[in-house]
């Protein structure tokens, strides 16, 4: 194997655009069938058809308070008397009709009797006695949700693509789906690289670090709905990389970190370029440029950098929306400081996010991995557009 890449001849481009690296990753991935699971081991998954509403929802028009069910009309001079007739609680309704005069203690999420179309809450009565009540404020017609007002029967509600977020598998639950049709899981090999790189627990020797990238990739590669086959760690060797590389049958996609920029010791750029594929290598961005995708073996292998935040960087706007599908998601916020741009490349700068203002974090080396956890968002700066306070910009929040 040769020292460096600065004498081979390329066939595939380089420094492509953030889009185009996505694109061009997602492009290798397989084609996956579909599968039934069970809602509640559905996070994280990706719906492979739209959902439409079993049930509607309120399925009967109900109060939204505890009180009292009533006529409207009956209200409007206060205070005024009613007569309690019954009850309506969740579950067990009241059977009979409201009257004029007439009223119903009621509970919330209870069906609204037959005849009553307002709602007075308990904080505006006042008992007479076990048979009478007492209206301190007319009762609101606001106060009631409608039959279907959430979705109703027939209704297509979540969309095949959509990601299964907790509040999602809640929705589908509620639209009658104890079973979703989601997207097989991808297999997804993790690989750290690199003689620095020390399991935690042992003891640093100096120059070495923990290998904080496994941890962070695996845990991101989960909450995407992926199945992470670990290949734990490879040394900077190059037959023991190939070795261990041979070891990731079955997987759909190898991901590693380090070895991918231009040092001597960059092997796993090395191994692409020899004797592999290589789809593109380095992504005009930062921080994560020197990323490279391609294949070894037959298998897609997308080599992230091993700076610890260029590494969960390029995951979050790459990696992430090539494996789910889904687009990276971005705000619109205003910017309370100024943000530097770079004149050939899009920039993804740690920022705190204070009142829907972004201002620049600062430290925004790529080794600087507590920067992820104090910030809440990135700002994208895209190639030579200079961000100055008061303009609006794109946010991704962390």
């Amino acid at each position: 194997m040769t020292s460096g890449p600065e004498h081979l001849e390329r066939d595939f481009p380089m420094h492509v655009s953030v889009s185009e690296a996505r694109e061009m990753l997602a492009a290798l991935l397989p084609q996956r069938q579909t599968e039934m699971v069970v809602a509640k081991e559905a996070l994280g998954r990706t719906l492979a058809a739209d959902l439409a509403a079993l049930v509607s929802h309120p399925s009967a028009t109900e109060s939204a308070l505890d009180g009292i069910a009533c006529r409207a009309a009956d209200t409007q001079s206060v205070p005024s008397e009613l007569r309690v007739v019954g009850e309506s609680r969740a579950g067990v309704p009241f059977a009979g009709e409201v009257g004029t005069g007439e009223c119903v203690r009621i509970y919330t999420g209870a069906p609204l009797p037959r005849g009553a179309d307002a709602i007075c809450p308990v904080e505006k009565l006042e008992e007479i006695d076990s048979a009478r009540v007492r209206l301190l404020s007319p009762a609101s017609t606001g106060d009631v949700r409608h039959e279907g007002g959430d979705f109703r029967a027939g209704e297509v509600v979540m969309q095949a693509g959509t990601w299964l977020s907790a509040p999602r598998l809640a929705l589908a639950t509620a639209l009658g789906h104890a079973q979703l049709p989601v997207y097989q899981r991808l297999r997804v090999a993790l690989l750290s690289t690199g003689d620095e790189v020390v399991e935690a627990g042992q003891p640093l020797q100096a120059g070495q670090v923990y290998d904080s990238n496994s941890v962070g990739l695996s845990a991101m590669l989960q909450e995407a709905g992926c199945e992470v086959l670990p290949l734990g760690h490879a040394p900077d060797q190059p037959e023991q990389l190939a070795q261990i590389l041979a070891g990731a049958g079955g997987a759909d996609v190898l991901l590693s970190s380090g070895g991918v920029s231009m040092g001597k010791y960059d092997f796993m750029r090395d191994l692409l370029l020899e004797g592999g594929k290589v789809s593109f290598w380095k992504v005009r961005m930062r921080p994560g440029g020197p990323a490279i995708l391609g294949g070894w073996r037959g298998l897609p292998v997308f080599g992230l950098p091993g700076n610890p935040v260029s590494s969960l960087v390029v995951f979050h706007v790459i990696v992430r929306p090539a494996l789910t599908g889904q687009p990276v998601q971005t705000l619109k916020l205003r910017a309370g400081t100024p943000f530097r741009s770079l004149p050939d490349k899009t920039a993804f700068w740690r920022a705190n996010l204070v009142g829907g203002v972004v201002h620049d974090y600062g430290q925004q080396g790529s080794g600087i991995l507590r920067s992820l956890s104090e910030a809440g968002a990135l700002v994208v700066v895209p190639e030579g557009q200079r961000v100055q306070v008061g303009d609006d910009v794109d946010v991704i929040l962390l």
